[in-house]
């Protein structure tokens, strides 16, 4: 038997290549495939059909697309140029057409004999190339064709019938290209191991693996093209759930320290002093992590909770709890600014039950100490002595609490704000402080759709607080088009200052610094799915520095305006801050710095500069800023892209919903999931093809079932060996620690 199965089987070896050495090249290099297994998992992301052209009208900018087209008309035309000065220089423009829209291709120079040859009027074609506008049109410049002849016989076998599959592609390699690779290794499908159970596959009605991969690849019917991603999604939302369903099984044997909160500690102390009673959710949620603290084996809990949800009153009731039965409680933050606030805050809710030893300390008090890295040295001295001796109950920094000198008397609960912004290793560092595995609570105030939390935070439980605490005040959102509508501009300043001259204070955010360290070529760039318009683009993003001289001198000269951002001194970010909220400052021009945490109920204006370069999630999560007095916020978006682009449509989205979840379901559609193991940040391939965490909502919570009725018959999967196998390629080295530390 060959030692190498067929379907590990390299795509690129010395002496027995299953494809030439460039192609297998460019699909090692470009899109990650490098087994003959892999090349069979690159599924084609739609398909065209003969007797139907593709919508040409749609078309994003700046992707590299694959169309099939007729040519409607060929113009060759000459021209003089500094290369051909006697007007000898060619141009080809070619205009192809789908019944949708219009579309023209243009070749240069030598590269205009052979489409000229080929692409006559009435001929259809396979049209790659990357959309770009020139003169207000789109265009396709120099794309790679390939001709779809009139010869039935040979298109059956060059295209496996009516479906023609348009694969992922890059600018190396056309999706025709992949396509025949991908041909001449289908044979093998025969050989792949299916991963699902018998009994699940055949309750479920799924089609065996080998042939979903012969009908995704080569269909003669949209329902092979069903039937193969019915099978498909399940494999993908299965496997991974059963790694989850794994995850959690080990956790659950892992010893932890149950930590009670006793009778007339300092938990009913701070109760009792609260001057408001918890919202219902807030109660329940405290309900559920005192039920997990209360365990012998670790908590694992996501809560997630709409910006000023009161998500750190949750945390807090739940380090006092564990600081009552004994032990310490750390909150890890993801900047200085926050980890400063959250330390303030923290100590004047608790009042005299946070100077523990201290003259005029309540006699539960504890200590609260914050540990930043860019403290003076007597200070930190301090803090990790209070830290090492347990006389601080309770600490608040940021990265700087995972350096190995930082030890705990006895760490019973890690508290993670903003989970998205710490990498897996940090997590995994604070965890390991503890004698036996510290409790975790993980917060985020990005809203989380239940199947995202299923598959991104599978091995947490979640907690949701959807409940707003009273007070809080609604938020009015507009777009203002500067481009479109200058004027809408100037009024927005106007409304800066009337919320000013009303006794408020008003945020101007922008995406860049605009100091001497920044490079305008690199942050001139936008993400591809935001490069809409060209002019728009080339201008680099606006900036703080720009922005706050520009107005401090025009549209808002005699306000008090400040700047705030990520590279200033520490002492001086708080110090700004601190003015802020003091009311010493009007206008507080600012990075996204202010995004998470900051809690200023007087600031009620915000004003986003290029709110175009923000994320769904990130200009929500910024709104949350104002609005939180008892006055209402307003938040003004400002762009400068046209209305009928997708970036204005993704900026009436924010506009019109205060819905966390529902911006939080836009967002994920229009960035697809990237890799639900974390890989994101890694930047490796996606783990999900087919599955779609929005849309495929029913099959993960089945497949989750399923995966933990599994689990818990057989947790090494020792009578399951091609799900282990499976499973072992998902989990490469690089997952496996991602779960290990999630």
């Amino acid at each position: 038997m060959d030692l190498v199965p067929a379907l590990e089987e390299p795509l690129r070896q010395p002496l027995k290549s299953v494809l030439g050495p460039a192609t297998a090249k460019v699909m090692a290099e470009h899109l990650g495939l490098l087994t003959v297994g892999d090349l069979l998992h690159h599924y084609p992301r739609r398909y065209e059909e003969r007797g139907q052209l593709t919508q040409l009208a749609d078309l994003p900018m700046d992707e590299h697309v694959t169309v099939v087209a007729q040519v409607a008309d060929a113009r060759l035309h000459t021209f003089a140029s500094a290369k051909a000065p006697r007007g000898k220089g060619q141009r080809l423009e070619v205009t192809i057409t789908d019944g949708s829209g219009r579309l023209q291709l243009v070749f240069f120079g030598a590269g205009v004999h052979k489409p000229h040859k080929e692409l006559l009027p009435g001929t259809r074609a396979m049209f790659a190339g990357k959309v770009s506008v020139f003169n207000r049109r789109l265009q396709l410049a120099h794309p790679a064709y390939e001709l779809l002849r009139g010869d039935p016989e040979e298109s059956v076998e060059t295209w496996a019938g009516a479906l023609i599959p348009i694969y992922p592609a890059t600018a190396k390699l056309e999706s025709w290209k992949i396509g025949k690779a991908i041909q001449t290794v289908l044979p093998t499908a025969q050989e792949a191991v299916d991963p699902l159970p018998d009994g699940l596959r055949e309750g479920r009605g799924l089609v065996p693996l080998p042939e979903a991969l012969l009908k995704i690849h080569r269909p003669h019917t949209k329902a092979d093209i069903e039937d193969a991603r019915s099978r498909l999604k399940w494999d993908e939302a299965f496997v991974l759930q059963v790694a989850l369903a794994r995850r959690r099984h080990a956790d659950a044997q892992l010893p932890a320290v149950a930590r009670e909160p006793s009778p007339d500690g300092l938990l009913t102390a701070f109760d009792a002093r609260l001057p408001f009673t918890l919202t219902e959710g807030q109660q329940r949620v405290s309900r559920e992590i005192f039920a997990d603290l209360a365990t012998e084996h670790p908590m694992h809990r996501l809560l997630q909770g709409e910006v000023g949800s009161g998500k750190t009153m949750v945390a807090l009731r739940a380090m006092l709890a564990v600081v009552d039965a004994g032990g310490q409680a750390a909150m890890l933050a993801p900047t200085e600014v926050l980890a400063q606030q959250h330390h303030r805050s923290i100590v004047e809710m608790m009042g005299e039950l946070a100077e523990g030893g201290m003259l005029g300390g309540a006699e539960q008090a504890t200590k609260v100490v914050l540990l930043t890295g860019s403290m003076g040295t007597a200070a930190r001295r301090q803090a990790l002595l209070d830290l090492t001796t347990g006389e601080a109950g309770i600490v608040i920094g940021t990265h700087a609490l995972i350096e190995d000198k930082v030890q705990f008397h006895d760490l019973g609960l890690v508290v993670v704000d903003e989970q998205h912004r710490f990498g897996v290793e940090q997590r995994d560092a604070l965890r390991g402080k503890g004698k036996q595995p510290p409790h975790l609570l993980v917060m985020t105030a990005t809203p989380i759709p239940r199947t995202v939390a299923m598959t991104v935070f599978g091995d947490l439980e979640t907690s949701v607080l959807d409940q707003l605490p009273a007070g809080r005040s609604p938020i009015a959102s507009h777009v203002v088009p500067a481009a479109d509508k200058p004027h809408f501009l100037a009024r927005a300043w106007e409304r800066v200052r009337e919320e000013v001259e009303n006794g408020h204070q008003a945020y101007v955010v922008c995406p860049r610094i605009g100091d001497e360290e920044d490079d305008p070529k690199k942050t001139g760039r936008k993400k591809p799915q935001e490069s809409l318009e060209d002019a728009a683009e080339k201008r680099p993003p606006l900036a703080v520095l720009d922005v706050a001289e520009h107005l401090a001198k025009g549209p808002l000269q005699g306000l008090r305006v400040e700047v705030l951002h990520g590279r200033m001194h520490p002492d001086d970010k708080d110090a700004v801050m601190r003015r802020f909220a003091a009311g010493e400052t009007d206008v507080l021009v600012a990075t996204t710095v202010i995004e998470v945490g900051v809690n200023v109920p007087n600031a009620t204006a915000m004003v986003i500069m290029d709110a175009d370069r923000f994320g769904v999630s990130q200009l929500h999560q910024l709104r949350g800023r104002v609005g939180r007095g008892s006055a209402p916020g307003l938040c003004l978006l400002v762009t400068e892209m046209p209305e009928a682009s997708a970036a204005r449509q993704r900026l009436n989205a924010v506009a019109s919903t205060l819905d966390g979840f529902e911006l939080s379901r836009i967002d994920l559609e229009q960035r697809r999931e990237g890799d639900v193991l974390g890989q994101a940040q890694s930047g490796a391939r996606t783990s999900l093809k087919v599955l779609a965490v929005i849309e495929d909502e029913e099959i993960i919570a089945e497949a989750r079932q399923e995966a933990t009725a599994v689990v818990t018959a057989d947790p090494e999967l020792t009578h399951l060996p091609a799900l282990r196998t499976a499973l072992d390629a998902l989990l490469d080295e690089e997952r496996e620690q991602y779960l290990e530390k999630g």
